[in-house]
């Protein structure tokens, strides 16, 4: 090779070249393990974001409970009863229809009873053949212990005339006994009114066939006692606790809601229903001019403790558990928490509650079944 000024200076490019070229290799590899570095760790990054949840929280609603509590409830008749017969026969003349007011004791129906007729002058004269047997064996037995004084009869004699006056006596007091049955079997054909109320049904007609008893016979009629009214209504755990017997309360119906009828609670069933959660209570009403009717549906206002504060929340925020009902809220480090509620009213899409929640909580909306204390959430980015 010549060594030449030209020569070397050749070479002093061509090395500065090789010299900028391999730091272009360097600045370009080292570029793309940089690039490479940070786009796995911007992956890693919102592979982890993604792994937490994104939930939709809300806070709850501060309401005043009101003075009262409204809850449904079902009017029935004081007293309500089935009316059959105790005798059987034909049914000669009915006296009351559907609506009637009747007194206790009031005629209702009568039957005819010819075969309890006919057993009854039977058993009348049946008694009259006893006591006249019974008479003759008294009178014979008395001779017999008055002859036996003056040893003119066998004490024989006068056993079998003294066990045969006891046999007819006894013969004579059946007989007696049997005539007051029929008596009142035939007391039976004339049917009264229980007790003061309206005859709500009368299902037999003159000259049908009655049947006695109630297993095979017919019903007659059906009467209720309206002057005064039974209201039961189921009361929600939650406010068991508030609901004492002599506790005064007002009644609405859905014809004429404007009204209000005088209750007083007289009784609980003292547990709570397992399946329903809630405390029958009987109420009742004084209906002196018939406004009420049995078997409607009324409102039941019952009072609830002055000042009482609620919080409401959407149904869909609550979570059922085996050890009972929580909502599952979020704190300032995005952290769930899990907190046992008790509800009151329930409104459908909006429940009541009680106890459990603060305004402060963050609730969070439609929590997943596998929602755990401690698990780390998300708050959506528009979420407070």
């Amino acid at each position: 090779m010549i060594d030449t000024p030209d020569a070397r200076a050749a070479l002093r490019r061509l090395k500065r070249v090789a010299l900028y070229v391999l730091l272009a290799a360097i600045i370009i590899a080292a570029w793309g393990i940089f690039t490479r570095v940070h786009s796995r760790a911007a992956l890693k990054r919102e592979a982890q974001q993604s792994a937490v949840p994104m939930v939709l929280v809300i806070t709850p609603k501060h309401t005043d409970a009101g003075d009262e509590l409204v809850l449904p409830g079902d009017v029935q008749a004081f007293t309500d009863a089935p009316i059959y017969a105790r005798t059987s026969g034909y049914l000669k003349r009915w006296y009351a229809d559907i609506g009637k007011h009747v007194k206790s004791g009031e005629l209702l129906a009568e039957i005819e009873t010819p075969e309890v007729d006919a057993q009854y002058r039977q058993a009348k004269a049946d008694l009259a053949t006893a006591d006249a047997n019974n008479h003759l064996s008294q009178t014979t037995a008395q001779r017999f212990q008055d002859l036996r004084k003056t040893g003119l009869v066998a004490q024989q004699d006068v056993d079998n005339a003294v066990g045969d006056a006891e046999a007819k006596k006894a013969q004579s007091e059946s007989a007696q006994q049997n005539l007051q049955r029929l008596e009142q079997l035939q007391g039976f054909n004339r049917i009264t009114a229980p007790f003061e109320g309206v005859v709500t049904a009368r299902r037999v007609d003159v000259g049908a066939l009655v049947t006695q008893g109630s297993t095979t016979g017919q019903e007659l009629f059906h009467m209720s006692s309206t002057n005064r009214l039974r209201v039961y209504v189921q009361v929600p755990q939650a406010y068991a606790s508030w609901i004492k017997p002599g506790m005064s309360a007002d009644l609405t119906t859905v014809d004429r809601p404007e009204l209000r009828h005088p209750a007083k609670v007289v009784s609980t069933a003292g547990s709570i229903n397992t399946t329903t959660r809630t405390l029958l209570t009987e109420l009742d009403a004084e209906n002196p001019n018939g406004e009420l009717l049995p078997g409607a549906y009324a409102q039941v206002h019952l009072p609830l403790p002055a000042g009482l504060k609620t919080w409401r929340l959407p149904s869909n925020a609550l979570l059922f558990r085996a050890d009972g009902l929580h909502v599952a809220t979020v704190d300032a480090d995005n952290k769930v928490h899990l907190n046992t509620v008790t509800i009151g009213r329930d409104y459908g899409a909006v429940v009541e509650i009680l106890s459990g929640v603060e305004g402060q909580d963050r609730v969070i909306l439609n929590p997943p079944d596998s929602i755990l204390a401690g698990a780390v959430v998300r708050v959506r980015p528009d979420q407070p």
